[in-house]
């Protein structure tokens, strides 16, 4: 396991200070002064996973991004403890900084059992060791990104991470508009075993990876490189997650990604997570802010 997976694990275990009450430490944003977003999303599922019972497995969330985090500051996550059935159990986790929440989520949890079972095709792609890795990929696009050090804050953001483009990635295709489409294979830098070996570390980390590459889709209907690029503005504005099987970060994932629509400043995306053996595992809908920056006079 390499130091900057180590870090990301440490970034996920929070500190309790209350019943039900947590506290977490952040890191900044790649190309923004503010908490990544899948960050907050995967704390607050870990807050409210350590309210449920074991037996319980995360099989959806729905969370709003309400105010940029402040990366200097902790944030302190309170679980109310809104339903424990028989079969679901529901909790929901407000994230607060500087006294105001900036985030809010809702998750529920399952017995596991048996029923009725069919799922879509996984798409037809190449194998991931195949694709460029980001130390190969990035610094092919220096040349186009806003400033210098742009590819050495995208590379450490990515270190916890292995995310390989199955095609251009939008800032590769600046200017080009194309199907609003988008394909990653990911997998975590190394294996998880022992304590960390746990079903809802899996998936809190889905979640964080999540919110990396979702809103690409949009970006390429419109030739637009993203961040990196500046030719767009733009956040997070609500995430939602279906987790339907088991499936574990540090194997190879498929993230299959599509924008249905962009408007009003506004743009989504879904998704699709598959294991490499064709597993539909996870459905992302994300809604995010999406605009185009003003020129200045």
């Amino acid at each position: 396991m390499n130091d900057a997976l180590q870090g990301l694990l440490d970034l996920l275990d929070l500190e309790q200070i209350e019943k039900d009450i947590f506290r977490g430490t952040s890191d900044a944003a790649p190309l923004v002064p503010r908490v990544f977003g899948g960050q907050v999303a995967a704390q607050a599922l870990v807050a409210a996973g350590r309210t449920v019972p074991a037996d319980r497995s995360a099989h959806s969330l729905h969370a709003y991004f309400l105010r940029p985090g402040d990366p200097g500051a902790p944030i302190v996550y309170t679980v109310d403890r809104i339903r424990d059935g028989h079969s679901f159990t529901t909790r929901r986790v407000v994230a607060v900084q500087h006294g105001q929440p900036i985030f809010h989520l809702s998750a529920s949890f399952q017995l596991h059992e048996d029923g009725l079972e069919h799922q879509e095709r996984m798409p037809d792609v190449p194998d991931p060791l195949s694709l460029p890795t980001a130390e190969e990929l990035l610094p092919r696009y220096e040349h186009l990104f806003i400033g210098p050090g742009v590819t050495e804050r995208m590379l450490q953001a990515r270190a916890a991470i292995d995310v390989r483009y199955v095609d251009e990635p939008p800032f590769g295709s600046v200017g080009r508009p194309r199907e609003p489409k988008s394909q990653v294979w990911f997998r975590i830098n190394g294996k998880l075993d022992g304590a960390a070996d746990h079903p809802l570390l899996h998936v809190c980390l889905a979640t964080y990876v999540s919110d990396m590459t979702l809103l690409d889709s949009i970006l390429l209907a419109h030739g637009r490189g993203g961040w990196a690029v500046g030719d767009i503005v733009g956040a997070s504005l609500d995430h939602a997650m279906w987790f339907h099987r088991p499936f574990r970060v540090d194997d190879w994932l498929l993230y299959d990604q599509e924008s249905p629509s962009a408007y009003g400043g506004r743009g989504l995306a879904k998704g699709r997570i598959f294991t490499a053996d064709g597993r539909l595992a996870v459905s992302v809908i994300q809604e995010g802010v999406m605009r185009v920056p003003r020129e200045k006079k």
